[in-house]
């Protein structure tokens, strides 16, 4: 079905919204990792796309944006399917369950919630035999850590001390590639304290597993506090695309 209107036409306004976000949030960006010491060294943009129409993932392709985030397996598959004209990598920052897993990578490029064994046997299993039928890439894996003082909270989250073996049990699976660790700093907390902490869990895996360099970490509210913390990704949704489009 082809689209009644071209969405990344220059005088489009919506276009023209993004693009303003966009490039003030990369100002942000750059301003950080200019401050934190690393100006050769900036994290990747995950730009998360969920709730928002497939129109806008278009527009933000037309802008030169190469990773989009989605957090719930329907939309994301619906989206990647309509969009696969792109050539986006698409990236899973949700809560997923076991049962998602055969769907999920057909076209995910990385996994940023791993935070059970379950999920991790789920993703090997399904990962085999979607390599086997298309001949796709390894998936990359992030291990979610619990930030909160109980584990296991709202916001998700292997703990501190589960980390090792859930590193162990994706490096040794054929098809997963261990990434690194994802965290959301909790409701409330010091964002510095909380992606410090997630740094120094980094640094306990890398210890182990010195290929998983990647830190998750980093949302519209408080991406600079990750940028000094060494985050490698951000995922930033809400200065991009503003607030969740109401449901009609």
């Amino acid at each position: 079905m082809s689209e009644p209107f071209d969405v990344t036409a220059p005088d489009d306004p919506r276009l023209i919204d993004i693009q303003a976000r966009l490039a003030a949030v990369r100002r942000r960006i750059a301003t950080a990792t200019e401050a934190a010491g690393r100006p050769d060294n900036p994290p990747e943009l995950i730009v998360v796309t969920k709730f928002h129409p497939a129109e806008d993932v278009r527009r933000l392709a037309a802008l030169g944006v190469t990773d989009v985030g989605e957090n719930r397996d329907q939309e994301a598959s619906e989206k990647a399917a309509a969009l696969s004209d792109l050539g986006l990598r698409w990236h899973f920052v949700g809560q997923l369950q076991s049962n998602k897993a055969k769907s999920v990578v057909r076209y995910a490029h990385a996994i940023h919630s791993v935070d059970r064994p379950q999920l991790a046997a789920a993703l090997a299993k399904s990962i085999a035999t979607e390599q086997e039928r298309t001949g796709r890439s390894p998936l990359e894996c992030f291990i979610q850590v619990s930030l909160d003082d109980d584990a296991g909270s709202h916001r998700g989250g292997a703990s501190r001390l589960e980390v090792p073996a859930l590193a162990d049990q994706l490096a040794g699976s054929p098809g997963l590639v261990l990434a690194g660790v994802m965290a959301v700093a909790p409701l409330g907390s010091d964002p510095d304290a909380a992606f410090g902490k997630l740094a120094e869990i980094s640094a306990q895996l890398l210890k182990d597993h010195p290929s998983a360099t990647g830190i998750s970490a980093g949302m519209s509210q408080d991406l600079e506090a990750a940028i000094r913390a060494g985050a490698t990704h951000l995922r930033i949704g809400s200065d991009i695309l503003g607030s969740r489009p109401a449901l009609r």
